[in-house]
């Protein structure tokens, strides 16, 4: 009889995917296809749920046709997706509207608001989680007070992998990630009362739906979308944590003997420290970053930065819109041939860039709606590849930003994320930390932590260790150690980015008054 199948679906900002993998972790299996949001006036950001639903059905369809015979090895599903954002359904479980994206930044005014207030340190005493637009929470007050139509027809609030799971059971729920450090005591993985009170949100409450740990409970393949996938009707279906959580676990964060850091270097920037318990939570003067519990009793503290590689993405664009005046057409896969050689051949430090390049501003280690990248240091000398280098220095200097604000930075940092695959960055995050970077070779840890905690649920692993003994150890790359010549320029660089940072907080809330004003003039 040959072994069963797990399959992980990761729906993502970028791309939405399904990946196969054997019970021991092998990964056998990926199918993908492009994701679709709308960039809306006044910083929306919204996703199509009718259509996130059918990509699911046509990639899993697709996986399935590609191997023939693996619909009969799957022994369950296992789903998570982009985090934050508010996806609205009614009674009959149809979308009240295009689902909110953690992108949209139209929430700004309440996060301004809620900073202001008295309840922000209650609010983050308790989710141990800073405010910030992309939200729910904030979300949810932006609409009460600026669209309460949509929640006049709205029966509960999803997240994205929520609404996924909800077309494949029927049944509405949220994780303990999202569901705790949005509305919830971390303390006691629940909802707080308190914070529903402070959030101004009592009469939003209802629309949350109940907290389920997929690591103890799995839900049911419905009838109907068993037949839209052509899979057995009841097969287990495991609500996985948010994909950062799910990345958290199938990139070697959970190792209470090690405890690592761990930092995610993909669309955005995720900077994480292990917690073995509730106790070990440290909470910072700033009240920003994130909160949240592993399955069983640890816990993963970060700081997130709003965008990583997109600022990688935006200099590659820049430079294809010059070659395209010569006529010359080049994608981004074309020019990211051999940069790495060119990058670690350009000047250390010969600009300092800020990487805030999201229009929704930043939010980790500090939240301000309007920052924005920005070039510091330039003269007549800077080539690109100076200016390219600075990009990967100002990734690394945020994340060392992220990790101050957690406590000291860990002994060992493990990496994955596009840019992780990028021997430039490892080497300058490691100068920039002053500790060795590890690369974790799973090219899909997202998929492979949601599968994880289905593994787990399902009985193939006694706990959560066992299985990371199999899936994720033997994945761990050799170091990448510091250059001490190099660390010690970067010491002394880190300090004028933090200096600088803070100096240009007002330019940035002055930028954003005069673009206001002039938005819709010719």
């Amino acid at each position: 009889m040959r072994s069963p199948v797990f399959i992980g679906v990761d729906s993502g900002t970028s791309v939405i995917k399904v990946v196969a993998f054997e019970a021991d972790g092998r990964q056998i299996g990926m199918a993908s296809r492009p994701n679709a949001y709308r960039r809306l006036p006044g910083g929306g950001a919204e996703q199509d749920m009718t259509r996130t639903w059918s990509d699911v059905v046509a990639v899993l369809r697709m996986l399935l046709e590609r191997y023939p015979g693996l619909s009969e090895r799957v022994a369950a599903l296992a789903v998570t997706g982009q985090g934050d954002g508010c996806w609205l359904i009614d009674r009959d479980g149809e979308p009240v509207h295009d689902g909110w994206i953690w992108l949209d930044a139209r929430a700004a005014e309440e996060v301004r608001a809620l900073e202001g207030s008295p309840e922000a340190e209650l609010i983050y005493r308790i989710t141990a989680t800073g405010v910030n637009a992309c939200q729910m929470r904030t979300q949810l007050r932006w609409m009460k007070r600026q669209a309460p139509e949509l929640l006049a027809g709205a029966a509960t609030a999803l997240h994205p992998k929520d609404w996924i799971y909800f077309r494949l059971t029927g049944q509405r729920a949220t994780c303990p990630t999202e569901g705790v450090f949005t509305f919830g005591d971390f303390r006691t993985r629940t909802y707080s009362n308190a914070v529903f009170e402070a959030l101004d949100l009592v009469d939003q409450q209802g629309l949350l739906p109940p907290i389920l740990d997929g690591a103890r409970t799995a839900g049911a393949l419905s009838s109907a979308a068993a037949e839209a996938l052509e899979l057995k009707a009841g097969l287990p279906v495991i609500l996985g944590y948010v994909d950062i959580m799910c990345s958290a676990l199938g990139g070697g964060l959970c190792d209470p003997d090690v405890r690592p850091g761990m930092s995610v270097l993909g669309s955005t920037g995720m900077h994480m420290r292990f917690a073995a318990s509730a106790e070990e939570v440290r909470l910072n003067p700033e009240r920003c970053g994130y909160t949240m519990a592993f399955p069983g009793q640890a816990y993963a503290q970060m700081q997130t930065n709003m965008a990583a590689t997109l600022n990688l993405d935006w200099m590659l664009d820049l430079a294809r819109e010059v070659l395209a005046l010569g006529c010359v057409t080049r994608s981004r896969r074309d020019l990211l041939e051999g940069l790495d050689a060119r990058v670690l051949a350009a000047r250390p430090a010969a600009a300092l860039y800020h990487p805030y390049i999201s229009a929704a501003g930043e939010r980790g280690p500090f939240t301000d709606p309007d920052a924005r990248a920005s070039f510091t240091g330039l003269d007549q000398t800077t080539g690109f590849f100076d200016l390219l280098r600075s990009v990967y220095e100002g990734l690394a200097f945020a994340a060392r930003d992220c990790y101050e604000a957690l406590g000291p930075i860990p002994s060992e940092i493990r990496v994955t994320g596009g840019a992780a695959q990028s021997r430039a960055m490892r080497q300058i995050l490691a100068a920039v930390l002053r500790a060795p970077v590890r690369s974790v070779e799973r090219a899909e840890a997202g998929a492979a932590g949601a599968v994880m905690i289905a593994a787990v649920q399902q009985g193939f692993y006694s706990d959560l260790s066992t299985c990371v003994a199999d899936w994720v150890t033997p994945l761990l790359g050799p170091p990448d150690g510091s250059d001490d010549e190099l660390a010690t320029q970067y010491e002394s660089l880190f300090h004028v980015y933090q200096e600088t940072r803070h100096a240009l907080r007002p330019i940035w809330s002055e930028l954003a008054e005069v673009r206001s004003g002039t938005e819709g003039t010719a």
